[in-house]
C-alpha cells in the first residue's frame, strides 16, 4: 500500500506540473517572440520622422547608424523612385522585392520568413505620396532568447515538486503502513498461540479504531480460554466423587487378576482427572502457545507397557495378539503420556467394535525420517475412513464420544506425521501412524484442530462397554 500511494502521487504530481508548465513554458517563448518584434518595431520607428522629411542617402544613412539594429547592419530602407530621383536602397535587404511591394501594397506592418530569423517590414508615407520601407531583420536565437533558460528553470521546479511529492506520499504511506503491519504481525502471532500479544492503538483513524478492536478481541479471547479452563477444571473436579466410589468399590474385589486390572484402571483415571484439572488450572497467558519441543520416549517400550495391561484382558476374550518391532529402543518426538493415550484409545477401538476371539496385531517399523505404527485386526473394516477420522463424530453408537481417532491423528499431525485407514493383511482395519522424527514440518496440523485443545490427547479409552461394527472413534 505503501508504494501504490507512491505511484499515485507520482502520477498525480506529474500530470500537475506537465499541465502547468507546459502552457507556461509556451507563454514564455511567446513573450520573448514579442519582445524582440517590439524592440525592431522601435529601431524602424526610430526612423520614420527622417523619412517624413528627408530621402537624402546621406541623412538616411546617418538616421540608419544611429540605431542598434542600423549599427549591427540589421535595418535596410527602401524607397522608392519618382519622376526626379531613382528608387534608393540602404542596408542589405534579406526580403524578396515581392514581399517588399505587397507591404507596400497592403500599407500595414508585415513579417517574413528569412534565412536565419524574421524580416519585420514598416511602411512609412513619404512627402511625394510615396510609401517606403524599413526593413528590420530579428535573428532567430533573439526570438528565443531565454526561452530555453526558462524551460530549464521550469523543468528544475517541476522535478522538484515531484520529489517533494513522492517524499511526502512515502512518510505518509509509512505512518499508514506501519499501524497495518502491526496489526497483521499481532494477527500472525495471535494466530500462533501468542494470547499476550497487543498492538499500540495509533496512526490513522480507521486503524487506530482497528487496533482497539483487536486488543479488545484478545482480552475477550484470553477471558473465554480461562472461563473454559476453569470449566474444564471444574467438570473434571466432579469425576472425583464416582471415582472415590469405585475405588472403594474395588477394594472389595478380592486379589484375582481382573480386580488387579479394574484397581489399575482406577489409578490411571483418577491420575489422568488429576492432571486434567492441574493443566486447566494453569493461568498462564501463553498456555495456549505453539507447545515447546518435547523430550520424547521409547516407543517400544511404551507399546510393551500397553500390551501387558491389555494382553490380560485380550487372553480373556480369546484373542490372538501379535507384536514385532519393538525389540529395540525406538525414540519418537512425543510425550509419553500422549502416545498412552493414542494407543489405549487404538486398543479400546479393537476390544470395543470387533468381536470376541478377534485377533490383532502391533508392528512398529523405524525409519530413517519416521516411525510407522501399525495396528492391525481382523475385524470388519472400517466403512468409512473419513468419517473415522473426524473429531466428535460418534454416530448413534453408545459410549462413544467421536474422540479416538481424533487423538491418534492430532498426536501424529502435532509431529509433521499423518494417520491412514486401510485394509489390514488380517483381513479388517488397518491403522497406520507416521510419527515424523525431524520435528514438525509445517504448523498446518496444529491450525488446523487447534480449537480441539491439548485435552482431548489425555482421554484414554475405558473400558469396553460394548462392540458395534458400524465404525470406531
Amino acid at each position: 500500500m505503501r508504494w501504490a500511494l507512491v505511484k499515485i502521487c507520482l502520477a498525480v504530481t506529474t500530470m500537475v506540473v506537465v499541465a502547468f508548465a507546459v502552457p507556461l513554458g509556451l507563454v514564455i517563448r511567446e513573450m520573448a517572440s514579442d519582445r524582440a518584434f517590439s524592440d525592431a518595431e522601435r529601431q524602424a520607428a526610430a526612423i520614420g520622422p527622417t523619412l517624413s522629411i528627408t530621402a537624402d542617402r546621406e541623412q538616411l544613412t546617418r538616421a540608419v547608424m544611429s540605431t542598434e539594429a542600423g549599427a549591427q547592419g540589421r535595418v535596410t530602407v527602401h524607397v522608392p523612385g519618382d519622376g526626379t530621383r531613382a528608387a534608393l536602397e540602404i542596408g542589405r535587404s534579406r526580403a524578396t522585392d515581392g514581399e517588399i511591394a505587397a507591404t507596400r501594397e497592403l500599407g500595414r506592418e508585415s513579417v517574413a520568413k528569412v534565412p536565419g530569423g524574421s524580416a519585420l517590414m514598416t511602411p512609412f508615407a513619404l512627402r511625394s505620396g510615396k510609401t517606403a520601407i524599413v526593413e528590420v531583420f530579428v535573428p532567430e536565437d533573439e526570438v528565443g532568447s531565454g526561452v530555453t533558460t526558462a524551460w530549464i528553470m521550469l523543468a528544475g521546479v517541476g522535478v522538484a515538486l515531484v520529489a517533494g511529492s513522492i517524499a511526502v506520499a512515502d512518510r505518509l504511506g509509512a505512518r499508514m503502513t506501519r499501524p497495518a503491519a502491526r496489526l497483521a504481525s499481532a494477527a500472525h502471532e495471535l494466530g500462533e498461540g501468542r494470547l499476550d500479544v497487543r498492538v499500540p492503538e495509533s496512526g490513522p483513524a480507521e486503524l487506530e479504531q482497528a487496533a482497539v478492536a483487536f486488543n479488545s478481541m484478545a482480552d475477550q479471547l484470553l477471558q473465554l480460554l480461562a472461563n473454559e479452563r476453569e470449566l474444564a477444571a471444574d467438570l473434571s473436579h466432579r469425576l472425583r466423587t464416582p471415582l472415590t466410589v469405585l475405588r472403594l468399590n474395588t477394594a472389595s474385589l478380592g486379589g484375582d487378576p481382573a480386580a488387579d486390572q479394574t484397581r489399575a484402571a482406577v489409578d490411571q483415571l483418577e491420575h489422568e482427572v488429576d492432571m486434567i484439572i492441574r493443566t486447566a488450572r494453569e493461568a498462564r497467558p501463553q498456555a495456549t502457545a505453539a507447545a515447546a519441543p518435547v523430550a520424547g520416549c521409547d516407543a517400544a517400550m511404551v507399546i510393551r507397557e500397553r500390551m501387558e495391561f491389555w494382553s490380560a484382558l485380550a487372553e480373556d476374550e480369546g484373542r490372538g495378539v501379535r507384536v514385532a518391532g519393538i525389540d529395540r529402543p525406538v525414540h519418537v518426538p512425543v510425550a509419553r503420556a500422549d502416545l498412552v493415550a493414542a494407543l489405549d484409545a487404538l486398543f479400546g477401538n479393537v476390544f470395543r467394535h470387533t468381536p470376541e476371539g478377534t485377533a490383532f496385531s502391533v508392528d512398529v517399523h523405524g525409519g530413517g525420517y519416521s516411525v510407522i505404527v501399525l495396528v492391525s485386526d481382523a475385524g470388519p473394516g472400517i466403512d468409512d475412513p473419513e468419517a473415522a477420522l473426524t473429531r466428535g463424530n460418534s454416530g448413534a453408537r453408545s459410549g462413544s464420544t467421536g474422540l479416538g481417532l481424533d487423538i491418534v491423528r492430532r498426536l501424529a499431525e502435532d509431529t509433521g506425521g499423518d494417520v491412514r485407514i486401510g485394509r489390514s493383511v488380517l483381513g479388517g482395519a488397518e491403522i497406520r501412524i507416521r510419527i515424523q522424527l525431524g520435528g514438525r514440518r509445517s504448523g498446518q496440523g496444529q491450525r488446523r484442530h487447534r480449537g480441539s485443545g491439548r485435552r482431548g490427547r489425555r482421554a484414554v479409552a475405558g473400558t469396553v462397554p460394548g462392540r458395534s461394527r458400524s465404525g470406531r472413534h
